[in-house]
């Protein structure tokens, strides 16, 4: 008798613990998810008219359910070298269009692209072609803020004008709100070794000008702009959930 109620009394435990111990083969589960990404990102809108195509890198940190809803905070980082702004520096050029550094020697003056933009996001992943239901076309919508700038670098530290405090009359600085959309697909492997997601984004930034005046054109650069990204986006998943362990147990 008392043989029975233990074999009874193990198998509800059994029953039990085989439903919370949820395995991610066969079923949705509630993750964290840890994601560097890279992008390559073409410019639409005012962002095209001063900058080229650049890149990103970017770091997310996401809630996935168990109905495969996802929260994510995400901050990524903007680079490049492709600067299309007219007469830049033409305050400073002689009529060669060349910069003459202290030494009285050319100066070698380089600007790059650099900025950066962090988003707060809600998704979707819809399960579709994977080994499990964690994997899925995704959807993500967001909001945050954006900013971009030139970065201006004298090689030689020899142009007083292009230091410190004056590179604020070159440098546009612009930032603003900003939105976000991602469509993609996400993958997550049964044994966690292999996990990562791919897709196309798009921002819109709701920028202005944040400098009082340039000068190289004698104006303000506070006006608004309307800036544009759109690219590829790939990145690799490091998750975190709660497996059940792969055993079976006999009684």
């Amino acid at each position: 008798m008392k043989k029975s109620i233990y074999l009874i009394i193990i198998g509800i435990l059994s029953g039990f613990i085989a439903q919370a111990q949820v395995s991610v083969r066969d079923s949705s589960v509630k993750m964290v998810l840890l994601a560097p990404s890279f992008a390559v990102q073409a410019p639409l809108g005012d962002m095209a008219n001063r900058f080229g195509i650049n890149s990103s890198l970017g770091f997310t940190a996401t809630i996935k359910t168990k109905k495969n809803w996802t929260y994510s905070l995400e901050g990524n980082f903007i680079f490049g070298t492709k600067i299309s702004e007219p007469n830049l520096f033409g305050s400073l050029t002689d009529n060669g269009g060349f910069i003459i550094g202290s030494d009285g020697l050319y100066a070698d003056i380089r600007a790059f692209e650099r900025g950066y933009y962090t988003m707060a996001s809600i998704g979707k992943i819809f399960p579709f072609k994977g080994p499990n239901p964690n994997c899925g076309i995704t959807v993500q919508f967001g909001a945050g803020f954006m900013q971009h700038k030139i970065r201006i670098e004298d090689k030689k530290n020899a142009v007083p004008s292009l230091q410190e405090d004056y590179l604020k009359g070159y440098d546009r600085l612009t930032n603003g709100a900003a939105l976000k959309q991602f469509i993609g697909y996400t993958y997550l492997g049964n044994r966690r070794l292999v996990n990562f997601y791919f897709g196309v984004e798009f921002i819109e930034g709701f920028t202005e000008g944040r400098r009082s005046y340039n000068y190289n054109t004698g104006i303000s650069d506070s006006g608004k702009r309307f800036d544009m990204l759109s690219g590829l986006r790939v990145g690799w998943i490091m998750p975190f959930y709660k497996q059940a362990p792969e055993k079976f147990y006999t009684y």
